[in-house]
């Protein structure tokens, strides 16, 4: 093998960067472990309050050194292997911006009846439709009024961009623009409002193409909570600044308070509680001790950003007698006074005391900064803003009158902001600047301070500029802020998923257990089908394990149970790339050659089918991590790193291994086969063309019994991803008849389509039910499980316990399923193209289209039929990444063989092409059944242990492996030559690739 140096280099430094990334996630839960103890009480409960601030006090601490550098449990966080939040337990929403209200906001002319009766129309057409809202409402206002302009329900002599002769293409460019602006900012609060909320690791990425914000929060308790604030209104507003020479002097007050009761502790003999302010907030030896070193830092600090207080009242405040805790808490800025960031919360508890609060004036306030000053060595401080109340602690101007906020240049190029507002704004704004010239006034938005210039001059007529040292993004990130004030854009939650941390724990195990298990059978089988060379794939299968694990560290891609699943199913999967170079080998070996020569040849040979059949499962893992969410994606972006990390391994660590067996004295002692094995699949002539129609007939049998299936039940088993509703995980203390609580709930939920089925243990039940399905409000929400806890008072003696729960808004739904079409439809037609293009000839590639669509087909109704004989298993996003995985495993296995046909043809040019296929069937034979027979091992351990989540997965993929392997040797091969004419084409085929 050419580049072996290369291939061992590059090996190790996976290795190492794998194990580097892996041990991070181990620091990181040693401290955890490490705050679970200390927040642990005598009567073994986690205060979580107790836990948080341990996390906090170590934050920017350092936690961890590698070759003499320093990582602190925040940088560790950032790069560590996290959980989804099937296995952690928390939080998953989807958000749309509503362009209704947006567009409501714009207009001028509301009193159109015919724009009131678009608006509506356009939300009926969007529940079953994909297309643009903007363009919906379009096309029903020009059904109602084909003559009219757009103009003139939105144009006004006060409105920017648009005036009464602007065109309808012009008005509509406009209003998508205000559209995706309100996305913007929305995402821009809500990230803000989520990092402030305290969540580690939380995950919020804008869903392009569409008004949607999908967010994920970790190990969130209070679901309540966080709906409120995802979906609470946002708050602009503008105040006046106390400027230092101002407060300060209540500083020194604060500071002669501190220090009277820190010499009343130490009256009292308590050395321990010295810090006293903050009893609650001292966490460990460990915790207290980096909170101290943090205010030695924090003094240097202050040093450094301002090289000379501002002030004597100041330097009279802060340095002559100080207490130690206000010395700890507060540090002096270029502005004002901070504080470093994990210090907020104490500080605020400081400042909330009632005694504290009678220091300071009833009309000021403090609040925070939104954006942390970086210090030269890493820290990071937010300033600390003293604002002045207004009459009845009111603010003097709100966002409400903005008209217009844009990211601009000033005249000597550097970014800056413009701001407009409407009349009744401007004589407000006029006043307040008057009154603060020389002073700073603050931007206000959900109680921080995004900024605070300094006004220059009184400003009239309502047009501003704020300028400063801003970049192109921290203007336009304001900008946004400005006009979150202007458009109302309220938020829905139109998905929604929570699942409790004991679902999760379980989660766990079940991954793990059905890993291990699927892990021990291809190892044991490996083995004893190919004896040394059976070990050999296993090292090649645990490095390829490794490596995905590490590697998905690296990405800092999050590990889901369906990622889980990926993994399990990639270790089945992974074998077929070794299976296919020993079953080459051994060939070699038998007409003749010696062991390295038949080493050499088989890679060569085997090398061409490996690269398209993985080629063709990326292509379809790939579509999967582009139009799933959530899990789905987690299992997409597993499946496409084990596939490359086993093609890796199987093609070039494994050769290494095999090669170095096969030197010198250990040349005669490598075996491929074993007893058991020798005498396997020896002589195989199966008539697999001659029996190709009595399979078509049963195929188009079986699909076509899965069809009737569905109008004997009168239904499809769809998941709530598809249908629209709301769906419930109910624990109980004991079995209950899944039959009593439907009926229990049948009047609860007016009788509205309520499903209720055991899901794993018999103690437990899923609900899933279509009250209130097209209501996406919270108040709905409350509604509909409120209903549910009615529904289950009567079992109130079992103590029922709601451990998850999900929401699907109808037109989420309707847009999940549209997705998923076009995923499948994107896969069939990837294939097709790259299939013909490897093979140059179209009749392969309908060939193997024809089997992925014969495949699909039979494992939906395999559903159906199931479903029809009382086994439910859902068809959801989960069912469409088993989908699309026995898309990808099916056109593997069908890639082989047509290779090994190719092969064939090349080399037999004087034989039928229908001659040809039958031989090349049966010699591929014995790969195919031991590749199905790995992954038939996986999948059974999968359905058996993998728990209720993934049953529905495995019953696909179970189906699916089965399928596969028949529809590769009954259906795509015969196609191929029922539809080549024989006596006038030879199908010649693409040369392969050959590698040495």
């Amino acid at each position: 093998m050419r580049n072996k140096g290369f291939i061992v280099f590059l090996t190790v430094i996976v290795t190492v960067l794998c194990v580097y990334y892996l041990s991070l996630s181990l620091v990181s839960r040693n401290v955890e472990e490490k705050a679970v103890a200390y927040a642990t009480s005598p009567t073994g409960g986690v205060d979580a309050y107790k836990k948080q601030t341990y996390l906090d006090s170590v934050w920017r601490a350092p936690v961890f050194n590698f070759l003499g550098a320093e990582y602190t449990y925040q940088e560790i966080k950032e790069r560590e292997l996290s959980l989804g939040l099937d296995l952690k337990g928390g939080m998953h929403v989807t958000l749309e911006v509503s362009p209704v209200e947006i567009i409501r906001a714009m207009a001028v002319n509301k009193k159109d009846p015919a724009f009131e009766q678009a608006l509506k129309k356009a939300q009926q057409l969007q529940t079953n439709s994909q297309e643009n809202f903007v363009d919906l409402f379009y096309r029903t206002y020009r059904e109602l009024q084909p003559n009219a302009k757009l103009a003139s329900l939105f144009a006004s002599s006060t409105t920017r961009n648009l005036n009464y002769n602007s065109t309808d293409k012009e008005v509509l460019a406009e209003i998508n623009r205000e559209v995706d602006d309100a996305v913007a900012r929305s995402f821009n609060i809500l990230s803000t409002r989520i990092d402030k909320f305290g969540v580690t690791q939380p995950n919020i990425q804008r869903l392009q193409g569409t008004n949607r914000i999908q967010i994920e929060l970790p190990g969130v308790d209070n679901p309540e909570r966080v709906r409120k604030l995802l979906q609470g209104t946002a708050n602009l507003e503008f105040w006046e600044v106390w400027n230092v020479q101002e407060y300060s002097p209540y500083f020194g007050q604060l500071n002669d308070y501190l220090v009277k009761q820190e010499a009343a502790t130490k009256l009292k003999g308590s050395s321990a509680a010295g810090s006293a302010a903050l009893a609650s907030a001292s966490a460990t030896d460990t915790a207290t001790a980096a909170v101290t070193a943090a205010g030695t830092d924090t003094t240097a600090l202050a040093a450094q950003l301002s090289k000379k207080d501002t002030t004597a009242a100041k330097k009279d405040s802060l340095n002559a007698n100080q207490s130690s805790l206000l010395a700890r808490l507060f540090t002096p800025l270029p502005g004002g006074l901070g504080s470093n960031v994990r210090d907020t919360a104490k500080v605020n508890e400081l400042l909330a005391r009632a005694e504290v609060r009678a220091i300071f004036p009833q009309n000021l306030k403090f609040l925070w900064s939104v954006k942390p000053i970086v210090a030269n060595d890493g820290a990071e401080f937010v300033e600390l803003y003293a604002i002045k109340k207004g009459r009845e602690g009111k603010a003097p101007l709100s966002g409400e009158y903005i008209s217009d906020a844009r990211q601009d240049y000033d005249q000597s190029g550097r970014p800056e902001v413009t701001m407009g507002m409407n009349a009744a704004g401007a004589k407000k704004w006029q006043r307040l600047t008057g009154d603060n010239i020389g002073r700073q006034v603050a931007i206000v938005l959900d109680d921080y301070v995004y900024s605070a210039p300094v006004v220059q001059s009184e400003i009239g007529g309502g047009n501003s500029s704020i300028s400063g040292s801003f970049t192109i993004e921290e203007a336009q990130d304001l900008a946004n802020i400005l006009k979150a004030g202007k458009m109302p854009a309220p938020t829905r939650i139109v998905e929604e998923a929570i699942v409790g941390p004991s679902l999760g724990q379980e989660a766990i195990n079940q991954g793990l257990l059905s890993s291990l298990a699927g892990l021990v059978l291809v190892v044991l089988f490996m083995i004893a089908y190919y004896n040394k060379g059976g070990f050999i794939a296993n090292i090649a299968l645990f490095f390829n394990i490794f490596f995905i694990i590490g590697i998905m560290a690296q990405f800092g891609a999050a590990l889901t149970l369906p990622g889980i699943a990926g993994m399990v199913l990639t270790m089945g999967m992974s074998v077929d790339a070794n299976v296919l170079i020993f079953e080459r080998i051994k060939e070699e070996m038998a007409a003749g050659l010696n062991i390295q020569e038949a080493i050499k040849k088989g890679y060569s040979k085997a090398f061409s089918s490996i690269f398209d059949s993985n080629v063709t499962t990326l292509l379809a893992g790939i579509i999967l991590y582009f139009f799933g969410s959530g899990p789905v994606r987690g299992f997409a972006v597993t499946l496409m790193i084990g596939i490359a990390t086993s093609f890796f391994t199987a093609v070039y660590v494994s050769r290494l291994l095999v090669e170095w067996m096969a030197k010198g004295k250990n040349a005669n002692t490598l075996s491929l086969q074993t007893p058991l094995s020798r005498n396997w699949f020896k002589n195989i002539k199966f008539d697999i063309l001659g029996n190709r129609k009595k399979a078509y007939i049963f195929s188009i049998a079986f699909i076509l019994f899965g069809i009737i299936a569905v109008f004997i039940k009168g239904e499809l088993p769809l998941g709530v991803d598809f249908r629209g509703g709301r769906s419930y995980v109910v624990d109980f203390t004991q079995a209950v008849p899944a039959s009593e609580v439907r009926s229990s709930l049948d009047d609860e939920f007016q009788g509205k389509g309520t499903e209720v089925k055991t899901f794993g243990a018999s103690n437990r039940l899923k609900i899933t039910t279509s009250y209130l399905a097209a209501d996406e409000s919270t108040q709905a929400d409350e509604t509909v499980q409120a209903a549910l806890e009615q529904g289950l008072q009567q079992y109130s003696a079992q103590k029922p316990t709601i451990v998850s729960s999900s929401k699907v808004g109808a037109t989420m739904a309707d847009d999940i399923q549209k997705q998923a079409l076009i995923a499948v439809l994107l896969a069939f037609a990837g294939i097709f193209v790259y299939v013909a293009f490897r093979f140059s000839r179209w009749q392969y590639s309908l060939g193997g289209v024809a089997a992925l669509i014969h495949d699909v087909l039979v494992v939906f109704s395999a559903f159906t039929i199931a479903n029809l004989f009382g086994v439910s298993y859902e068809m959801d996003q989960v069912f469409i990444a088993s989908i699309l995985t026995i898309i990808g495993y099916s056109i593997n296995d069908t890639v082989v063989v047509f290779d090994r046909i190719r092969e064939y043809t090349k080399d037999n040019p004087r034989v039928k092409f229908k001659d040809i296929v039958n031989p090349a069937l049966n010699s591929t034979f014995s790969r195919t059944i031991i590749t199905n027979l790995t992954v038939l091992l996986v999948v059974v351990v999968l359905f058996i242990f993998g728990g209720e989540t993934l049953r529905g997965f495995s019953f696909a993929m179970l189906v699916g492996s089965l399928t596969g392997t028949y529809s590769t040797l009954f259906i795509a091969s015969p196609i191929v030559v029922d539809t080549t004419n024989v006596d006038k084409e030879r199908l010649v085929a693409a040369k392969p690739v050959v590698v040495s």
